[in-house]
């Protein structure tokens, strides 16, 4: 099957992709699994998808929950005691 190439989905698509921190492919991959759960084949049902998909994240976002950019950050900082660990080859 190929891509869905209408403009206004994929801007919307982008723009989840943005806010969640994940690639474009991720979240067309989000929009399409939700639309085939709900059994949603129309582009119209799936833009509707994406919109509520972006609304949900950018209300978590201002609602001060961890985003998904602080959450990766939180798991990559090193911790005292592994802060000087060295790899050796």
């Amino acid at each position: 099957m190929g891509a869905i190439q209408d403009h206004d989905y994929l801007k919307i698509c982008a723009q989840l992709a943005s806010c969640l921190s994940i690639s474009l492919a991720a979240a067309r991959r989000k929009v399409e699994l939700i639309s085939s759960r709900e059994g949603i084949k129309d582009l119209q049902g799936r833009q509707k998808i994406a919109i509520r998909l972006l609304e949900d994240a950018q209300s978590a976002s201002s609602k001060g929950k961890d985003s998904a950019g602080v959450h990766l950050d939180k798991l990559l900082e090193a911790l005292a005691e592994e802060e000087n660990f060295m790899i050796e080859d």
